[in-house]
């Protein structure tokens, strides 16, 4: 499938990165304070082809490596992580289109709508009664129609819901071999129900709520990774552990911004009884190099891992899961040792450093948590280290 000229999405312009960080920096306060959706920011990331950038060549887009769809999230996730966030929901499918491809027309369609205006995608996985998607089965059902099929069940955690074009809602069929897959609802169809749940402690701009969905019909094409439970992935698949651990990125970002705040301070905060800088005095280069320890880790583990796969090396879903958890707990502990330095002024609300330590509290929440993981990764260890007959 190829794109003409016209329906093709803006090109991606990395060299556009630190200007669209300082943008979005200037009005994420502001939808910190309201929860608005960041329409605004959204539109500048669209402008600038961000929004498409993992949109391959073949497709009429910019074709952007794992790597630099990483170095879109850490930049964006500095000005704006909400923004980040919706936008990270929209770029990653669009770089998985090589490895498991929508249908072809609707595709094509999603494509031509994005060179008009940001087109957002975004999974509806996690219930209210389910919790984790890792947890069991989707309560959300597929019926079969005579024209397609009809979604039925309520969806929480839904980022950017409101200004969604499309939700990849997991449900399972109600068929006599029930399977389960996505299926990929056009926003703004008749029976969908966006229900103003997200009130919380950080990301709160990223409009996080949940959804009903009643009898929504869709066409019998508009289904993507539809299989029997248990069904082994498609050779060439990846773990979507990689993907978990790109969408850290974003945080590596959160904690970059608190650490240029906290440099920034430490050198004009000059008390009158010290006569000069704190950020002269042993405790805060003491703390200060704690902290680039932790996140110069964090950012080689996230950029080893993205160019691995960019280079077509196998990189095991073990080994991502177990980075994603050194990056977790590297950006949460930075974030926590920037504003224990500065004291009350840290947690003051008209310093940014309070809005990103609790925005960086929601990047352990993203499932797997850490518990389940470790157990993953730990599996994995002890089976590797199995006795062989």
């Amino acid at each position: 499938m190829s794109q003409t000229t016209e329906s093709r999405p803006p090109a991606a312009d990395l060299g556009r990165l630190d200007e669209v960080t300082t943008s979005l920096a200037a009005n994420a306060a502001e939808y910190d304070r309201t929860g608005a959706f960041p329409h605004k920011s959204i539109q500048l990331l669209h402008e600038t082809g961000l929004l498409t950038a993992g949109v391959d060549a073949r497709h009429g887009g910019s074709g952007a490596t794992f790597t630099e769809v990483a170095k879109i999230l850490l930049a964006a996730g500095r000005g704006d992580p909400s923004t980040a966030l919706i936008a990270g929901m929209t770029i990653v499918p669009h770089l998985l289109q090589t490895r498991s491809p929508w249908p072809e027309e609707l595709y094509a369609r999603v494509l031509a709508e994005s060179a008009e205006r940001p087109t957002l995608l975004n999974h509806a996985r996690a219930e209210p009664d389910l919790g984790s998607s890792t947890h069991g089965l989707p309560t959300t059902v597929a019926r079969r129609t005579a024209n397609g099929w009809s979604i039925s069940g309520r969806k929480r955690f839904v980022t950017g819901a409101e200004g969604l074009s499309y939700f990849l809602v997991w449900a399972v069929t109600d068929e006599p071999s029930p399977r389960v897959g996505n299926f990929i609802v056009p926003g703004g169809t008749p029976g969908i129900d966006i229900v103003p749940t997200w009130f919380q402690l950080g990301m709160r701009a990223t409009g996080s709520h949940e959804v009903e969905f009643r009898d929504v019909e869709i066409p019998a094409e508009y289904v993507h990774e539809l299989e029997h439970p248990g069904t082994p992935p498609a050779p060439g698949t990846l773990p979507g552990s990689i993907t978990m651990l790109l969408s850290s990125s974003l945080y590596l970002g959160v904690a970059r911004a608190a650490q240029s705040f906290t440099t920034t301070w430490g050198h004009e905060r000059v008390p009158a009884a010290l006569g000069r800088p704190l950020a002269t005095t042993d405790r805060f280069r003491q703390a200060a190099g704690e902290i680039e320890t932790l996140l110069s880790t964090a950012e080689q583990l996230i950029f080893a891992t993205t160019d691995r796969v960019d280079r077509g090396l196998h990189v095991p879903g073990a080994d991502a899961l177990a980075s994603k958890v050194l990056v977790v707990r590297h950006v949460t502990t930075a974030v926590q040792t920037a504003v224990r330095l500065l004291g009350n002024p840290g947690l003051a609300q008209g310093n940014p450093l309070e809005r990103h330590f609790r925005d960086i509290q929601s990047v352990g929440v993203h499932a797997p948590g850490e518990d389940a993981s470790l157990q993953i990764v730990g599996a994995a260890a002890l089976a590797a280290g199995a006795p062989r007959d």
